[in-house]
């Protein structure tokens, strides 16, 4: 079981490390059609579309679905990973 933990460890910190990349990316003028940002929407959008709908629509220009979805996907991998210690 401590294989499998490692394994989701490793794929949640992958993920987290693309959210705080299209993050950082957000802040500086780019290309979004360029086939590694495109990847990258690609692959965090699943994530971030669910919290970016649960936030209400205000005029407040920061988008906070990454950081709620960085919170969840942290409290999700301690669950998972205590669970295959166990």
């Amino acid at each position: 079981m401590l294989q499998a933990a490692q394994v989701v460890n490793l794929f949640f910190e992958i993920l987290t490390w693309l959210i705080i990349a299209r993050i950082l990316l957000s802040w500086i003028p780019h290309n979004p059609h360029g086939p590694v940002l495109r990847l990258l929407y690609e692959g965090t959008e699943p994530i971030l579309a669910p919290f970016r709908r649960l936030l209400p629509k205000s005029s407040f220009p920061l988008d906070l679905s990454p950081l709620i979805a960085l919170l969840v996907l942290r409290l999700v991998r301690e669950a998972i990973i205590t669970m295959l210690l166990r």
